[in-house]
């Protein structure tokens, strides 16, 4: 068992890596899909389905959960309420997984995304809408059977995120190519508000393998390299602080939900248009 637990400024993030989650674990990582009530802030036009109820019914259809992240707030009282994600893998098919987003405080609806977890590393991709496709259910009517119905959809069009990354792998990139790819997604993870970069970390960092299975010129490999720098952090320069004394600078783990959602989602995009360029065009 290959359990990772941790929380950092108020976020909890836990993954069991080829072992699905229990119940009492999910409810030590994301209290908040068990929360027992809506937030007072929620009208009565609110429809309460607690999240576990949903967990309970993708459960029964066969979907297991295997990664489960809880944001923070910084609202007093909304802590037990907050959005949480979880990454379910359905028993048939180990390798596409739907993501399920929600909170209970009216920050999010029922949100489903399609996955894909990287066997060799424990490391969950995002696939982009324009591939497989998304569903947001608000808090109304039917929502167990919504979002249980929805999974199936986004699990039964994952194939054409496999044939997608099939196809990656036979593209080969030049160094130009890569490094133009890296630039691009160097200035995604750490450009500002105004579009300004001012990080000692250099886009070719990025391109660095953590492993040799990764090496190699082919866009998905390239991709997973990228990615998986972006999103894991651990980078290393060295800066300069406000007195002008130089000092080291690592990168941290993209923790926060939306953040990760955005970047992962965005970095496949990229990924698209790169395949366009190089003569495949994006899964229709």
């Amino acid at each position: 068992m290959n359990l990772r637990y941790s929380r950092f400024g108020g976020h909890s993030n836990l993954s069991n890596g080829n072992t699905a989650l229990t119940m009492d674990q999910l409810r030590s990582a994301v209290p908040s899909a068990f929360a027992l009530a809506k937030h007072d802030s929620r009208s009565e036009r609110y429809t309460y389905i607690p999240t576990v109820n949903v967990i309970e019914g993708l459960m029964g259809e066969g979907f297991q959960p295997f990664k489960a992240v809880q944001g923070k707030s910084r609202v007093e009282g909304k802590a037990e309420f907050t959005k949480h994600l979880i990454r379910f893998r359905h028993v048939n098919d180990s390798v596409p997984e739907v993501i399920l987003i929600n909170s209970h405080d009216g920050m999010s609806s029922y949100k489903l995304i399609a996955g894909i977890f990287r066997m060799v590393c424990s490391n969950g991709l995002i696939v982009a809408d324009s591939t497989v496709g998304s569903l947001s259910v608000p808090h109304k009517g039917d929502i167990v059977s919504q979002v249980i119905e929805g999974s199936f959809d986004i699990i039964g069009n994952s194939s054409r995120a496999l044939d997608t990354t099939r196809e990656w792998q036979n593209l080969q990139l030049t160094a130009g190519e890569q490094n133009a790819f890296a630039e691009a997604a160097h200035e995604l993870r750490f450009s500002d508000s105004e579009g300004e970069v001012k990080t000692p970390i250099q886009p070719a960092q990025l391109l660095n393998a953590r492993r040799n299975a990764d090496n190699g010129n082919d866009l998905w490999r390239t991709f997973n390299r990228i990615q998986e720098n972006v999103i894991r952090g651990g980078l290393h320069g060295w800066g300069r602080d406000a007195n002008n004394r130089q000092r080291r600078v690592t990168t941290r783990e993209v923790r926060g939900i939306d953040q990760d959602v955005k970047l992962n989602r965005a970095m496949w995009m990229l990924t698209e248009k790169m395949a366009e360029l190089k003569g495949v065009g994006a899964a229709a």
